[in-house]
């Protein structure tokens, strides 16, 4: 008898064994949220330090996503070729060592080449471990389940924000180090914990390596409580035609393009918005909408975008939800830009941060299912760094329609993210409950 690892994973369900990857990867996801946002957090400390101005210091985070940029087009390839765990395990090392190094640099161009180097490690880790957690969980349950990953980014954001509120207010003479040494610690604690994790079974199978494939998946379902394949029962990869070419050849290159296009759009837009807005609000804000405190508001708000996002991509699917997040995203910034009054100028800043981060969740559920196990690393790496791209590009397009004005340059973010919800309905399919290759 033949079954495909999605029906052998149905049999255990969601259970034991997929909660434990979730807090796994959850716990390193959340560590590179926070090494993401750290600058536009710490960047006025960071200025303070060494005698810079705010956007001297936010060349830190140019460098960070230069090297997310590097790492995200190398790691998912290598993926890909040589297997998620042992890519995983070497990332997250990395991240944990240069991100902890980078706590102590007493000078700004060897913390440029930390950030750098920590960056490379994190732009490896993000596509690679939604790669790997997509082809652990069955296919009935793998959308919400992503986007529950994606929500570990909130707890990340959280934290940091917290930890900047606080080292201020405890009159810390440079928080910036306290927000790195944070950011460092659950990637450290992470190290052990990733060789709990196999490797994908999916993979394993698709390299021919049939009995392996069948241990991994006699041991998620024991950990499950279910019982194990009978031994007359053969693993088998679907029936279904492989792509060619690559994620540009004939077959993908529609669905590639039009995703890739949502990434750069959404993380120019994303971190355009939130790597300039923490300085600007601390510095500028507009009466209560000031200081860390909204700040931490703000966070809080990307909790309940998730959990609706989780909801609809298993209720509407997953292209329908990520358009709605879109045109929430675009709605909150044009918001903005009109808002009369201080009320709705945080009103339309909450939404901002809801809306942006369900739209992450959607969009990290739907793209590991439009590429086959040959081609996930690849794909997710692809995305990745396009989106890394659109974070190089964010701290000098926001610091150029700032002199603009802060209004004008949200509005500019706003037509983005109408471009991204027309670049998805440009993808010729729904991947909702479906079975991946």
């Amino acid at each position: 008898m033949n079954v495909t690892i999605d029906e052998a994973l149905d049999q255990g369900g969601a259970g034991r064994f997929q909660r434990k990857l979730l807090g796994i990867f959850g716990l390193v996801w959340a560590a590179d949220a926070m090494q993401v946002i750290a600058i536009g957090f710490a960047a006025p400390s960071l200025a303070a330090t060494f005698g810079l101005s705010v956007p001297q210091a936010l060349q830190a985070g140019t460098l960070f996503f230069l090297g997310m940029f590097i790492g995200a087009s190398l790691f998912g390839r290598i993926a890909d070729r040589v297997g998620r765990r042992n890519v995983l395990l070497l990332t997250v090392t990395c991240d944990a060592i240069f991100g902890l190094w980078s706590v102590f640099a007493n000078d700004f161009t060897l913390l440029l080449g930390l950030r750098l180097l920590t960056g490379m490690a994190v732009g490896g880790t993000l596509p690679v471990d939604y790669a790997m957690m997509a082809e652990f969980l069955p296919a009935r349950n793998r959308g919400r389940w992503l986007v529950w990953l994606e929500g570990f980014w909130a707890i990340g954001t959280i934290i940091i924000a917290l930890t900047v509120w606080i080292a201020t207010s405890m009159g810390s003479l440079e928080p910036w180090r306290w927000i790195f040494l944070i950011a460092a610690l659950p990637a450290m604690i992470g190290i052990g914990l990733r060789f709990w994790v196999p490797e994908s079974p999916m993979y394993l199978l698709r390299k021919g390596r049939e009995a392996e494939a069948r241990d991994v998946v006699n041991r998620i379902l024991t950990v499950n409580g279910a019982r194990p394949l009978a031994e007359d029962v053969r693993l088998v990869l679907p029936a279904v035609s492989q792509p060619k070419g690559g994620i540009m050849g004939e077959d993908l290159r529609r669905r590639t393009i039009s995703i890739l296009a949502v990434w750069f759009l959404v993380s120019l837009s994303y971190y355009g918005v939130f790597v300039w807005l923490p300085s600007e609000l601390v510095k500028n804000g507009f009466g209560f909408v000031r200081g860390y405190g909204f700040l931490v508001l703000l966070a809080l708000a990307q909790v309940p975008g998730y959990a609706l996002a989780a909801h609809g991509v298993e209720r509407w699917g997953r292209k329908p939800t990520l358009i709605l997040f879109l045109i929430l995203s675009a709605g909150g910034c044009l918001l903005f830009t009109l808002a009369p009054s201080d009320i709705v100028v945080a009103f339309s800043l909450l939404l901002m941060s809801f809306a942006l981060l369900g739209t992450w969740g959607a969009l990290y559920a739907y793209t590991p299912e439009l590429y086959p196990t040959s081609l996930r690393g690849t794909g997710m790496g692809a995305a990745g760094a396009v989106a890394r791209l659109g974070g190089l590009l964010a701290p000098s397009l926001m610091g150029y329609v700032v002199a603009q004005g802060f209004g004008v340059a949200i509005g500019v973010f706003a037509a983005f993210l109408v471009m991204g919800a027309i670049a998805a309905l440009m993808i010729e399919t729904e991947t909702r409950n479906a079975t991946i290759a």
